[in-house]
């Protein structure tokens, strides 16, 4: 890759001390490039969600080093922006009021002039209609299905134009239907914006027809196990998802999942046991 947008070298993240000492992220080495999209599959316990805080400084690495542009992350900054999988909006607050609400911090409104305010303002009006949430901008939260309600999430963490956008499972609680809808709405910003993404899921379909790249994580502890490059061009359709080539990747990449969760092992267990059952119940026949 040309240029590194986020690197991790040798990263550890421990949680608790002693024997109680539990290792969340294990010697993780990762690059991503300026405007790539990425995403994290794996089983529960892979450490996804915990790289994903350790990228937005959410949470603080025990080991090694996460960079920005060559710089090391220690806390959140604005060039990082985070979108979680429950929406977080402020119930008080209008859709636009939300998508507003960063210009309001100490950081954003620090020698700010009237003609940044004029800009944000656009800026907001732009990314509702990017959105589609134009006729609902005056709506609140609880007016609004889970569909919108993220769409205001991710409205929100675009305000400030970040480099970055981290995803924690943003549609993992949408109906199929609407997560199709959101796989094209978040393709359709990433073009626009031209931000880079790091896109958690357990969703290996989602992950694919999302990522330039996966990144599989395996557990116990976790780490980076294997990386695929997804064979799908930049701008995707839904009619890819039933393309052999896609099928076959998304089969190889969940045969990897059960094997290296130890789902396989438990599988064949259990197979071995009920052929033994049968076999007791045939020799009493």
């Amino acid at each position: 890759m040309a240029h590194h947008k986020i690197e991790c070298r040798g990263l550890f993240k421990h949680f608790g001390e002693g024997p109680r000492r539990v290792t969340a992220l294990q010697d993780v080495d990762l690059a991503i490039a300026d405007n790539e999209f990425v995403t994290l599959v794996g089983a529960s316990g892979c450490g996804k969600s915990t790289l994903l805080r350790t990228l937005a400084g959410l949470e603080q690495r025990s080991q090694g080093e996460v960079l920005v542009d060559g710089r090391p992350v220690f806390a959140p900054g604005p060039e990082r922006a985070m979108v979680f999988q429950h929406y977080s909006l402020y119930p008080w607050l209008s859709v636009i009021g939300n998508i507003k609400f960063s210009r309001q911090l100490a950081w954003q409104a620090r020698d700010r002039s009237s003609s940044d305010v004029e800009a944000a303002a656009g800026r907001a009006d732009a990314l509702l209609r990017l959105m589609g949430l134009s006729a609902s901008a005056q709506a609140y939260p609880s007016q609004l299905s889970g569909g919108m309600q993220q769409r205001v999430a991710i409205a929100r963490a675009l305000m400030s134009r970040p480099q970055i956008l981290l995803m924690d499972e943003p549609f993992g609680a949408l109906d199929a239907q609407t997560r199709e809808v959101m796989h094209d709405l978040i393709l359709h910003v990433h073009r626009l914006e031209r931000t880079t993404v790091v896109f958690v899921t357990h969703d290996v379909e989602e992950a694919l027809y999302l990522g330039h790249r996966v990144v599989l994580m395996a557990p116990r502890p976790g780490r980076v196990d294997t990386i695929y490059e997804v064979p799908l061009p930049a701008r995707r359709e839904q009619r890819m998802k039933l393309a052999p080539e896609f099928l076959a990747l998304k089969g190889r990449i969940l045969e990897r999942i059960r094997e290296t969760s130890g789902m396989k092992t438990d599988l064949e267990q259990l197979e071995r046991l009920t052929r033994a059952a049968e076999g007791a119940k045939e020799s009493t026949t």
